[in-house]
């Protein structure tokens, strides 16, 4: 039995797709953060020349991963990595404007230093972010390794394919879930447990919208849950914490969970 088992896996070994180390494709993506937001890293440059030169090193490691999937070994890498970095200035100003979200919606935030540095949302929102692109760039394998490494870190599971807008705001986070079709606007604020799921798990439904959307300026309250591909949350509305939703609200919507909360004052013996 054990030689049997020993050979299934040996050859299982030998069948595998080569792609780089989960850990070499997070360190990457570790390093382009550190780069854009300096607050995050220990290193200081001399020069704006030097910043440029860690770009194009990051951009050459990027085309070696690449080079290194077997997945990507009939693409053309470099164009890839190229246009891949090409991109880094827009997404430089949309990971800012969550920055600003997240300053400007939560009291317990003092600086955007403070932000970057500290919060959770944020970092799971750039290897979201990074993935993304890579995965409009049709690069296969990494986008999805990036978001779980992310979720791995903080709790917050979004699949690299959602479509998220700018200022975009994840308070605390912890068990947030965005399934991969996602849509959501831009202003939108997520606390904590919220998941923007599927109505149902059916492997037949891979090519379907299968999550829900969720229009601008929205607040989704914790532990609520959104699901169906159908389902469409219009703009400026609220969910109420511990919702459970599976049909669209019209904009300007609250829906809220009422349940009834009884408090009964206790009579305390005086010890004496």
């Amino acid at each position: 039995m054990t030689k049997k088992l020993s050979q299934h896996i040996f050859n299982k070994q030998q069948a595998l797709e080569d792609v780089p180390p989960n850990e070499t494709i997070a360190q990457w993506a570790s390093k382009l953060i550190c780069l854009l937001f300096p607050e995050l890293s220990a290193r200081d440059y001399d020069s704006a020349e030097e910043v440029d030169n860690t770009f194009k090193s990051l951009e050459t490691e990027l085309t070696s991963m690449l080079n290194a999937t077997k997945a990507c070994c009939d693409c053309n890498n470099e164009f890839i990595s190229n246009r891949f970095f090409n991109s880094a200035p827009e997404l430089y100003r949309i990971l800012n404007t969550d920055v600003e979200a997240i300053l400007n919606g939560d009291p317990a935030a003092k600086s955007e230093f403070e932000v970057i540095r500290a919060y959770p949302g944020f970092y799971a929102l750039c290897f979201y972010r990074i993935a993304h692109q890579l995965l409009l760039l049709e690069v296969p394998l990494l986008p999805r390794i990036l978001t779980e490494y992310a979720h791995s870190k903080t709790g917050i599971d979004i699949h690299p394919g959602a479509k998220i807008g700018e200022h975009f705001y994840v308070d605390h986070g912890t068990g947030i879930v965005i399934g991969e079709t996602a849509v959501i606007g831009n202003y939108v604020k997520l606390y904590q447990g919220v998941t923007l799921g599927a109505l149902s798990v059916d492997k037949s439904m891979v090519f379907m919208k299968r999550h829900p959307t969720v229009e601008d300026n929205v607040i989704i309250y914790s532990n609520a849950t959104v699901l169906g591909g159908d389902t469409i949350i219009g703009h400026n509305s609220i969910i109420g914490g511990n919702v459970w939703l599976t049909h669209s609200v019209p904009a300007g919507s609250f829906v809220y969970h009422n349940t009834n909360i009884i408090i009964e004052e206790r009579k305390i013996k005086n010890n004496v």
